[in-house]
């Protein structure tokens, strides 16, 4: 985030002032409300050069419908399309004759003043449109779910204490804090534990006393496996979620389906929920009297939008607390470079355990890489080590075992089995693995099969595993620890993502992310392939391995218990040594101390443009012209490519990619000219398509 977090929020929802008259009657006669008849509305059109509001006269038996906030049909370009009444106002901006609102679809207020400027500031900061916000921002309408009567708001809950946040420097004045009113922001680094230690409890008492203080929170976690264990937490502190959204928690998942989904969102506008507790579109979710906002695991990629303007959760919270002056709390197990950027820049304060409390709290991490396994001598080779091996067998006797697999799938990718070349599609040219062991390779990418493959290199027939996946895994170790139950969770696994398992011994074999939870938590975990984990030249590859890793070695009982986590393969030295040390936050800061050298985000502001190279080029051509007028701050641009990216077509003919970066000093005035331009292209209606994203977490 560039400077202070707060952006230029002039909603700009007017032109300069011109003539100003009071219209009277629409065209066609339509008599005209007699109070502020005028009404500015934010069309749901996508072209960049729509960014911006549209004056409609309010008809006189739509006024009291037509009120800000409010959903409206509108005549636009000889159609009609959706809308929302952003303000109404007594006299036009516009010198022209006005159309009238074709019809109010409905008189609930779903777009509230504070989730507007939070869309606007949103679209500024990631070069985006108001209407792309939005679409984010509001859930379809769900006409049966808003003609139901609102509920009363549920009593406060009592007071938990914080019993969760004793183990950590600044935990407890944090939530002293919130009680009172306050707006602290703190960067949350947590360690493991139960229901009553763990991060769920230090949450829901969080959000607890934040309830208790008189105001509302928010708290937007990645999955919605996250979201039940947090609902169960706030129950436990007396703040349940209850039936058809009578609760003082509102659940707001897309999963649920959209009437579910509706039907919360209106909990929170109409106050009878003060608590809100979703994934990623939650962040907009309108909390009333916001005074808390908690981004749980913040490098989790699932918290990154994956459509435009592609903000990121944990850089909307922060807007949205400087915007609402509420209290935030970034948390996980890991600590993101973008988060230790807040610590050291001051904006917030870092919560996190003594070492001593580290040590007590975490299990025994040990890395087996291959000089720690010199002296096995061949069985250091094994993907299954001896020592991992005796670890599984041990842990087995005292509960059940984590085994993290960096991959799905039985066979991922193949090779040739004599010269060792990867194996590819002769249609596309990608990669061929196994779905199972008598299968036929098919390619991930086209989904051809290939059956009469043969090398391109010395044509062989043969083929051999390159990466191994979770459902092999899982089909090894059954035979390795004959009479043991494996289980599988993964996106993929036939039983799907496992929310918990039991407490009784058992293999349980899980890609990233799909980490059952076990009461009582894990004898021992091991996590294979970890040069696999580590693997990968993009930005934060080695922070990505570690925050997975921890995640699943946070499952596993402390070393007092017999605790244990190995890691096995030469995985990057960096964060290999950070788990070893439970020490994210070093790893974190010496990132952020990279890129900071290398002017990479976040301490630089990159716009990665793509598309057709003529129509990137003019993108960038007006961005640089305008940071260059003399009439402007001086913005120092600097524009690297253009690259063409890979493809089957002809070189020249390849889409390209071209950054442009900027001191964060000047990463408003950057998104700003990048926006303009983009406006400029959609209203020439220049060919092409040109994306634009604003600091890319998949930057190579």
């Amino acid at each position: 985030m560039d400077g202070p977090l707060q952006p230029d929020l002039g909603l700009e929802l007017a032109s300069p002032a011109r003539a100003r008259r009071r219209p009277r009657r629409a065209e066609g006669g339509v008599p005209v409300a007699t109070e502020l008849p005028v009404a500015r509305v934010c069309v749901d059109l996508s072209p960049p050069h729509l960014d911006r509001v549209f004056e409609y006269l309010v008809p006189a038996d739509a006024s009291d419908d037509a009120v800000p906030g409010a959903r409206v049909k509108v005549r636009f370009a000889g159609q009609d399309v959706d809308g929302w009444v952003l303000e109404r106002v007594a006299e036009a901006d516009h010198e022209g004759r006005l159309l009238p609102l074709r019809r109010v679809v409905s008189a609930e207020p779903v777009l509230s003043p504070a989730v507007l400027r939070l869309a606007r500031a949103v679209a500024d900061r990631w070069a985006g449109t108001l209407a792309d916000v939005l679409r984010l921002a509001v859930p379809p309408r769900h006409a049966r779910v808003e003609a139901e009567p609102a509920q009363e708001p549920a009593p406060p809950p009592p007071d938990p204490g914080a019993q969760a946040w004793a183990a950590y420097r600044g935990g407890a004045a944090f939530c002293q804090h919130l009680l009172a009113g306050g707006a602290p922001r703190a960067v949350w680094t947590a360690l493991p534990g139960d229901d009553a230690t763990g991060w769920t409890a230090a949450v829901a008492q969080a959000v607890a006393a934040c309830v208790l203080g008189g105001r509302g929170a928010l708290v937007v976690v990645p999955d919605a496996r996250d979201v039940t264990r947090v609902c169960a937490a706030l129950e436990r502190v007396g703040l349940p979620t209850g039936v058809r959204g009578a609760g003082p928690v509102a659940r707001l998942v897309a999963d649920d389906g959209a009437a579910t989904r509706y039907r919360a969102f209106l909990a929170a506008l109409r106050g009878s929920a003060r608590v809100v507790v979703g994934t990623r579109a939650s962040a907009f979710a309108p909390v009333a009297d916001l005074g808390l906002v908690v981004c749980w695991d913040d490098g989790d990629p699932l918290h990154a939008e994956p459509r435009a303007p592609y903000p990121h959760v944990r850089e909307v919270l922060a807007l949205r607390s400087d915007l609402e002056r509420a209290a935030l709390l970034v948390g996980g197990h890991t600590r993101t470079v973008e988060a230790q950027q807040l610590v050291e820049r001051g904006w917030a304060h870092e919560v996190a355990a003594d070492r001593a409390v580290v040590r007590a709290r975490t299990p025994r991490v040990r890395a087996l890489t291959s000089v720690e396994l010199a002296r096995e001598g061949a069985g250091a080779a094994a993907r299954l080590p001896s020592p991992a091996w005796r670890a599984v067998r041990d842990g087995l006797t005292r509960g059940p075992v984590l085994v993290q697999v960096p991959r799905a799938g039985y066979v991922p990718v193949v090779a040739c089995g004599r010269c060792r070349a990867a194996a590819r599609c002769g249609a596309c040219h990608g990669p061929l693995g196994l779905d199972r062991a008598d299968g036929v390779p098919t390619c991930r990418w086209c989904g051809r099969t290939a059956g009469d493959w043969r090398c391109d290199e010395c044509g062989g027939a043969q083929l051999r595993s390159v990466r191994v996946g979770s459902e092999r895994t899982a089909e090894e170790l059954g035979r390795a620890f004959p009479g043991a139950t494996v289980r599988v969770s993964g996106a993929r696994a036939a039983g799907g993502v496992l929310a918990d398992v039991p407490g009784t011994p058992a293999l349980v074999v899980a890609t990233p992310g799909a980490e059952p939870v076990a009461p009582g938590g894990y004898a021992a975990a091991v996590l294979l392939d970890a040069a696999t984990a580590t693997a990968g030249a993009w930005l934060g590859a080695e922070s990505q391995a570690l925050r997975r890793w921890l995640a699943a070695a946070a499952l596993v009982r402390a070393a007092s218990d017999g605790g244990e986590v190995l890691v096995v393969g030469d995985g990057a030295p960096r964060p290999t040594q950070a788990l070893v040390r439970w020490d994210a936050a070093g790893l974190a800061s010496r990132e952020l101390a990279e890129r900071a050298e290398l002017h990479l985000p976040p301490t630089a502001r990159v716009v990665a443009l793509t598309g057709p190279r003529d129509a990137v080029q003019a993108v960038v051509d007006r961005v640089v012209a305008s940071l260059a007028e003399p009439s402007a701050a001086p913005v120092p641009v600097e524009v690297l490519g253009p690259v063409a990216l890979t493809g089957d077509e002809d070189v020249l003919e390849r889409p390209v990619r071209t950054l442009l970066r900027a001191p964060l000093a000047g990463g408003r005035a950057l998104t700003r000219a990048v926006a303009a331009s983009a406006a400029v292209r959609s209203a020439r209606r220049e060919g092409g398509t040109v994306r634009v994203h604003v600091d890319p977490v998949d930057l190579l």
